[in-house]
Formats: structure tokens, sequence, C-alpha cells
């Protein structure tokens, strides 16, 4: 029995390097990736792991999962297939509200089933703003459904979500400290959680159609639409679309100042371009000097900008002669972006991060908390889910986000898309889910048939599947698996389980016992991440059920479903992704997430019962 079990030094070293994970999530002091590694080292040093295997993480099919879904979803996104389907969906949609949002949600918990939760999200971002800009729905009532169903249809496949696709690996390594007799668990194949997330996609659908949807509509207060269009911008941020063209005179003040001092002037409008001799830039750097003859491109009310030209000697002209082509919309514009909480800008300045100088973008405004902040927006250190509003040309923007430390939502022209290798992409994935499907392949080796497939064919390139793999995403997996290792090989998860077992009242049934795990791996989720959770929990939770009298198999895959349920704090990355563009309160995540998690909750214990009943009467 567990419950035998004494506590050794090696589980309350476990159990204390638990304990300072939560807390470092929780507090946020130190990156969540760097924890991560810490752990990994401590773990090695003590010898909990032996050091031939405490690098074991980063090979794992797990990683391996992970780092192919994000290139897969990259080659679908070069072909343009996210355009394709806005157009599809605006089409099919033939301009009912409700068919069109049942269409958006159900799409975007379909495709999250074969890529990575976030990676959808920031597919579906300009999507939602191309749908909302063309009819009456506002974000708020298109985002929240569109991630919830990400979320849900994470469920249908292994591979749909972090926690799913850990699960194999931890299910694996729980093999080696089962109880002697005991049958070893089995992993699970790629479309075994299907039924289960059919059931989910399908609550979340019926939810927002006769619920949430409702609550969304009666709390917007105003429709925000992040099109490319001025009175959006004027409206939003106080930000006019009215460009012009001021010439610097021998008289001017300006003359001789660096660009950022002659931004930090009382009223000063926002100065988007300068052209000196023949040196014309777009969001010209900082340091970059003003001398007699320089034009300045700047935005603003003509009013403003016609008081800051007669108080500092210069010549207006709203003809654009010199910048023209610069501030053609077809080249140039404004959008807006979200900082998503994997972003490396977080916590440096747009002065830091040398915005203009290195990807030729203007810092506008920053939208925080529903507050705008305009005042020396380039000092103001960036935060996850802050919303950004940039000028710059459209193809140093593209180029920018490729970085992912941003995402951004306004629809505007890409950079290079390969259209031409759209049916290339879509055979190539057809294939691998057929091969996955058929084959006894691990789903690692699967995937990543299908990533050399498009790598060959020109889908994309190599360093563009290095670029779509997020780094910080993975050295936070690997370097958490061999914690989830050391709570079963050290006998921390047993001695916790067996403690629980103990306490809980005799006789009570294993349904409720999941349904009080999966509630308690949705509390952790809500304060560390999805992947935190799954591995602090399966241990325990295989334990609980060997205790219990209960399906261990059932009980880790309750709680790798558990830990995406996090459907109202910005603890699930793609809660926190929706939030800035869509303005939402608190409030609002909670009173119409909170439903949904709990429903989440009972669907997960009943689906997978009645899925394991199902395959035991079948075997």
């Amino acid at each position: 029995m567990t419950t035998a079990l004494t506590l050794t030094n090696d589980m309350k070293l476990v159990l204390g390097l638990v304990g300072f994970t939560m807390a470092m999530f929780l507090f946020e002091r130190i990156r969540a990736d760097l924890v991560a590694l810490v752990v990994l080292v401590i773990l090695g040093i003590t010898g909990l792991i032996a050091p031939e295997e405490i690098f074991g993480g980063f090979s794992g099919n797990a990683v391996m999962s992970i780092i192919a879904t994000m290139i897969l979803g990259a080659g679908l996104d070069r072909t343009g297939a996210l355009n394709r389907l806005a157009s599809w969906l605006l089409r099919r949609g033939h301009g009912v509200e409700q068919r069109l949002l049942l269409m958006t949600t159900a799409i975007a918990g379909l495709n999250s089933s074969f890529m990575q939760n976030p990676s959808v999200m920031a597919l579906f971002m300009p999507v939602a703003s191309r749908l909302s800009s063309r009819t009456s729905l506002s974000l708020q009532r298109l985002l929240l459904p569109i991630a919830a169903a990400i979320v849900m249809g994470g469920a249908l496949t292994m591979v749909g979500n972090s926690p799913l696709i850990l699960l194999n690996d931890l299910l694996v390594s729980a093999n080696n400290n089962l109880p002697s007799g005991m049958a070893t668990l089995e992993p699970l194949r790629m479309f075994a959680p299907l039924p289960i997330g059919v059931a989910l996609l399908l609550a979340s659908l019926l939810y927002f159609r006769y619920y949430g949807d409702k609550k969304l509509k009666d709390e917007t207060e105003t429709s925000v639409t992040p099109a490319r269009t001025e009175s959006y911008f004027a409206n939003t941020y106080g930000i006019e679309g009215d460009v012009f063209e001021l010439l610097v005179t021998a008289e001017s003040p300006l003359v001789g100042m660096s660009l950022g001092e002659a931004e930090a002037m009382h009223d000063a409008p926002l100065m988007l371009a300068l052209q000196t001799g023949n040196d014309t830039r777009l969001a010209p750097p900082a340091d970059m000097r003003i001398w007699v003859g320089s034009v300045l491109g700047v935005m603003g009310s003509r009013q403003q900008v016609a008081d800051f030209a007669q108080n500092h000697f210069l010549r207006m002209s709203s003809r654009l002669r010199h910048f023209g082509d610069l501030f053609n919309p077809s080249r140039a514009g404004i959008s807006e972006a979200v900082i998503p909480p994997t972003s490396k800008l977080i916590g440096k300045t747009a002065a830091d991060l040398r915005l203009r100088k290195q990807a030729g973008i203007s810092l506008l405004a920053i939208n925080r908390d529903k507050k705008v902040l305009r005042e020396d927006v380039r000092k103001i250190p960036l935060r996850a889910g802050d919303m950004l509003v940039f000028h710059s040309i459209w193809t140093d923007l593209h180029q920018a986000a490729e970085s992912r430390d941003f995402v951004v939502v306004t629809d505007y022209p890409k950079g290079e898309q390969r259209p031409h290798k759209f049916k290339i992409a879509m055979t190539i994935f057809a294939v691998t889910i057929i091969i996955a499907l058929t084959s006894k392949l691990p789903v690692s080796l699967t995937l990543m048939t299908g990533v050399a497939g498009m790598l060959l064919t020109g889908v994309l390139r190599m360093d563009e599947a290095y670029a779509a793999i997020n780094w910080k995403t993975v050295f936070l997996m690997a370097g958490l698996i061999p914690l989830g290792w050391a709570m079963d090989s050290s006998g921390a998860a047993a001695w916790v389980a067996g403690h629980t077992v103990e306490r809980l009242p005799e006789g009570m049934p294993v349904w409720l016992i999941e349904i009080a795990v999966a509630l308690l791996t949705t509390g952790f989720s809500l304060v560390i991440s999805h992947v935190g959770a799954t591995i602090v929990m399966v241990p325990m939770a295989i334990n609980l059920a060997l205790a219990a009298g209960g399906n261990p198999t059932a009980f880790a895959l309750i709680v790798a479903l558990s830990a995406s349920n996090n459907l109202m704090t910005a603890s699930n990355p793609v809660i926190s992704m929706v939030t800035g563009p869509a303005n939402y309160t608190s409030r609002q995540m909670w009173r119409v997430g909170g439903p949904l998690s709990l429903i989440y909750t009972v669907v997960v214990v009943l689906a997978v019962n009645a899925l394991f009943w199902w395959n035991g009467r079948a075997g």
C-alpha cells in the first residue's frame, strides 16, 4: 500500500522543487523557461535523475512532436491557407451573424487538433479582424468563442496541445515504478481522445450559441474592430490619420536636434518619416539629426500640426511631395499587435529594442488594461497582453512579426507568400494524417515526416522552419519533464497519493475522486503553466488511481485534459492573446469563461469514463 511509504530526503527535495516551481510561476520573478532550466540542473546535480538521462527531455517524443506541429503550422500559413479560409467563411456565412460565428469557431477548433493552440490563435486573429471589419460582429463576440473552441479542439488528437503531447512520455516513465504484477500503461494512439474532443468542442459551440454570445453582446459597450481605418484609430487612441510634410527652415530651433529630442517637445505631432539630403526614412531612428532643408513626415490634426509648424518656423504642406510613395496605404500604414506571454519583448522598452532603427517600426501608443498610453511611449516597459499601435512599411512589419515576439492583429498585405504551394502543402498534411491513422509509428516521427516533405518541396525554407519554433516552449517542456520523472521515481507522487486516499471518506466513488483531480489540476493551471500542472499532477493521479482502485490511464488523461481548462486568466497562453485586442475585462472573462470551465470538467470526466468503459467492453 502507498500509505506505508515514509517521507525520504529525496521525496522532500522533489516536493520542495515542485513548490519552488509553482512559486516562481505564480510570482513571475524569473522567466518560466529559466525556472525550468534551474530545476533541470538541480535534479542532475543532486542525483535525483541520472546524469545520462537528465537531458532526455530534449530528445523525447513530446518535444519533437511540439517542434513538428509548430513547423507544419508555419507551412500551412505560408501558403495563404488562412486567407483563403477567411474569404471562404465570408462567402459561406451569407452575412448571417450566428452562422458565421458558428463556422469560424468550429473550424478554429478543428485546426487546433493538429497545431499548437497559441499558433492557431495567432493565425486566426487576422481572420477574426477581417471578419469583424466586414460584418457587424465585434471582436469581443468573436475572439473568446474562437479561443474557447481552440482550447476544446486541442483534445481531438494527442498532438493538439502540450499537456496531451507530454502525456504519453509520462505514462511510459510511470511504468518503471508500477507495483509488481501490474499491467504496463500503454501510450495512447494519435486519435485516442477524439470522442472526448468532439464532446468538448460541441459543448463550447452550444454554450456560446445559447448563452455566452448573449452575455458578450450585452456587455459589449463599443464595437472594437481593428480595421485599418482612420476613424478606428482616432476613436480608440486619439491618433488622427492626416499626414503632413514640414520643411525645416534655417530659423527653426529643430536644426541640429535629434528626432528623439524633437518628439519630446510639447505638443509635437507623431513624427513618422524624415528626409535629410538623399536619405529618406520611414520610422527614422531617434538619433537621426534634423538639419536645414530636412523634411519631416508627421501625423496629427491639421490645427495641431499648423500650430507646431508656426511655433518652430517650419513650412507646412498637406501635399506629400517627398513621402507620397512611403505613405501609400498599400505600402505602409497603422497596425495593432498584441504581446504574447512567450515574447522576448516583455520587460523591455521600445527605446531598448530600438524598434525604429532595427525593424523600421514606429511605436505610436500602448493599450494596457483599457488605458491608452501615449506619453513617453518609447520608455514604457512592455508587458504580456499589451496592445501596441505601430506605423511601418508592411514588409518591415511582416519581417519583424516572423520572430513571433508580437502577433499582428490588423489584416495587412503580407510579405512573401507561396499560394502556388497550397495544394502541395495540403497533400503533405493529408498524407501525414493518413500515416498517423494507419501506421504504428510514433506520432513524433509521423509529424517529422510531414515536416521533411514541406522542406523538400519548398513549402518552407529551412531558416523559416527554425524561426517557426518557439524555443521558450521547448526549453520549458524539456526542462520540466525530468521533474515528472523524479516525482515518480523518488516515490513523492505515491506518498502524496497515499496520504490523500487516507483522508478521503470510506467508500468514496472513483468518479468523485476524478472530479476532484480535474478541479485540482484546473486550479494549478490558473497559477502555473499547463505544462507545469501536467508534469506535477500526472504522477500523483496515476498513484491516486492505483490506491483508490481506478484506471491509472483514465486518471492521467483527465489531468492532461484539465490542465488546459483555464478560460478565465492570462496563464492560459491562448486567453492572454485575446484579452488585449478585444478589450475584455476580468469580470467578463470570469462571467463567461467560469461557467464554461465547469462544463469542461463535467464533460471531460463523463467522456473519459464513457470512452474507457466502451474500450473495455469492446476489448
